[in-house]
């Protein structure tokens, strides 16, 4: 059982499982392969899930890879919280540049469907945090890009000042970098 709430993006969608829970704790079904494809539309076949901890302000992203090893995501935390964040690169699309932020916690259990595209970053807002996802195609690290996440001309309000950020991601191309490279050709 599940929910679903547009985003603005095209095929962007914030999913809100049903929570049953009593004194003993709760259930939630986390994944239907069936409910997904009625609810987002998509029909996709998840073939890696991954997982990372981080401690309060650390900032990873905006990861992407190119084609043909593009990723859909479906992501959420297991403990803690993010702000993630969604960034729509698909050549074309009528919102390519926009970027989507959600506040994902392990209280709420909130997932988000993010379509091959898309890249995609969070800030952890507390130790400890677990944040987990599935993936549609495995990691290419010669696929692999990244979009600098304080790019002034996406104007991401990430909501910390200071995030802790690896080297790779601190020397991401710009988003204007991206739009002139042959990708978007």
């Amino acid at each position: 059982m599940m929910d679903v709430v547009a985003t603005g993006l095209e095929g962007l969608k914030v999913l809100r499982p049903r929570i049953f829970g009593d004194d003993r704790g709760y259930f939630l079904e986390s994944f239907n392969e069936q409910r997904f494809k009625e609810l987002t539309g998509a029909d996709v076949h998840f073939v890696q899930d991954n997982e990372s901890s981080s401690r309060a302000g650390v900032l990873r992203g905006l990861h992407f890879q190119l084609e043909p090893h593009a990723q859909g995501k479906l992501v959420h935390v297991g403990r803690g919280a993010v702000l993630d964040v969604a960034l729509d690169l698909r050549p074309g699309s009528p919102t390519l540049g926009k970027h989507f932020s959600i506040r994902l916690d392990a209280a709420k259990r909130e997932m988000l469907w993010i379509p091959a595209g898309f890249g995609h970053g969070f800030v952890a807002l507390e130790d400890h945090t677990l944040f987990l996802y599935k993936c549609t195609n495995y990691y290419q690290p010669s696929a692999e890009r990244t979009i600098r996440w304080d790019d002034p001309e996406l104007a991401i309000d990430w909501g910390v000042s200071s995030p802790l950020v690896s080297p790779k991601d601190a020397s991401g191309m710009t988003y204007r970098e991206y739009c002139a490279s042959a990708v978007m050709r």
